[in-house]
């Protein structure tokens, strides 16, 4: 008996031919690792008393976790369009999981957790004119709001921005232009504090405008900082051991890749794939190289600074 046969024996046809078609358009199996993962995360704390006594903040953490995982498992499910920042977050949350709950649920749930962020991240949908209309008008909406609901899953309280994140504040009138061809920067470690906000506007240059991403934080702390000029026939080469700024922290990038804890690989830029407005604390990059328009803070410090020239 062939796969046809069997499935016209099998009950409730129209149901499952439509159950089929609604799962063939999301990320499903995504979602669904997702929320066993985030199910598993639930099971030990929730048992009986004396176990989530013994397991005393860790099976707190194992909660609130969970719940995450569940809300990014249903947000696939519900919302597609959203895949990348759901994956992201949710593969962030799966690998804090083994530090600050029971080793990930004894490494289950947060194996569950990294496989289903990475099918939610690499899946793609059958593209046509609806669903991309769709996906204009809500992408950023709706990416801008899942970190939020993770964070506050969590207890956090991070401080929002009620505007869009495609409506950033341009630069002030008068301001210094950034260079024609924006330098590259590199580094081996970012880790930024307090980040805020993040959006896209627009920064003046002497040949037009160009489209910038806008990364707001309390400080960042660089590691292995270089600067590479390519504007005219020189280059300049400005290099630290180390590189931390602190006070109102605004970068303009229009490119930005790397590894987030050094785990997922991701590249950044205005067009494709804006950076999350709002990033879960103890989160680092790694292996980091941007195109650097401008960069503002109050204080800046460096170890181990050298300048050459070519």
């Amino acid at each position: 008996m062939g796969l046809a046969g069997l499935d016209a024996r099998l009950p409730l046809p129209e149901a499952r031919r439509v159950f089929r078609g609604w799962r063939r358009t999301r990320p499903f199996w995504a979602g669904l690792l997702l929320l066993l993962g985030g199910i598993e995360l639930l099971a030990v704390p929730l048992s009986p008393l004396t176990i989530l006594v013994s397991l005393g903040l860790g099976g707190i953490a194992a909660i609130g976790i969970g719940l995450a995982l569940v809300v990014a498992g249903l947000f696939l499910w519900f919302l597609p369009h959203t895949r990348h920042y759901v994956s992201v977050n949710a593969l962030i949350l799966s690998v804090l999981s083994f530090a600050a709950t029971n080793l990930g649920g004894f490494l289950v749930g947060m194996a569950l957790g990294i496989a289903g962020s990475a099918m939610g991240f690499g899946w793609t949908p059958r593209k046509g004119p609806a669903a991309h209309a769709q996906s204009a008008r809500t992408q950023r909406t709706l990416a801008a709001a899942l970190p939020v609901v993770l964070l506050i899953t969590l207890g956090g309280r991070p401080a929002v921005q009620t505007r869009q994140p495609d409506t950033a504040p341009r630069l002030r009138s008068g301001a210094v232009d950034a260079p024609v061809i924006a330098p590259t920067v590199t580094t081996t470690r970012f880790a930024p504090d307090g980040f805020l906000f993040a959006g896209v506007t627009t920064v003046p240059t002497a040949d037009g405008s160009v489209k910038a991403m806008v990364l707001r934080m309390k400080s960042a702390s660089l590691t292995d900082y270089r600067l590479n000029t390519r504007d005219g026939h020189d280059e300049l080469a400005l290099s630290a051991s180390s590189l931390d700024l602190s006070g109102n922290v605004t970068l303009y990038l229009t490119k930005f890749s790397g590894c987030l804890e050094g785990l997922l690989c991701l590249t950044f830029d205005p067009n494709t794939l804006p950076v999350p407005p709002i990033v879960p604390p103890f989160v680092f990059m790694t292996d980091v190289t941007a195109e650097q328009a401008l960069v503002t803070a109050d204080l800046i410090v460096a170890g181990g600074l050298t300048l050459g020239a070519s």
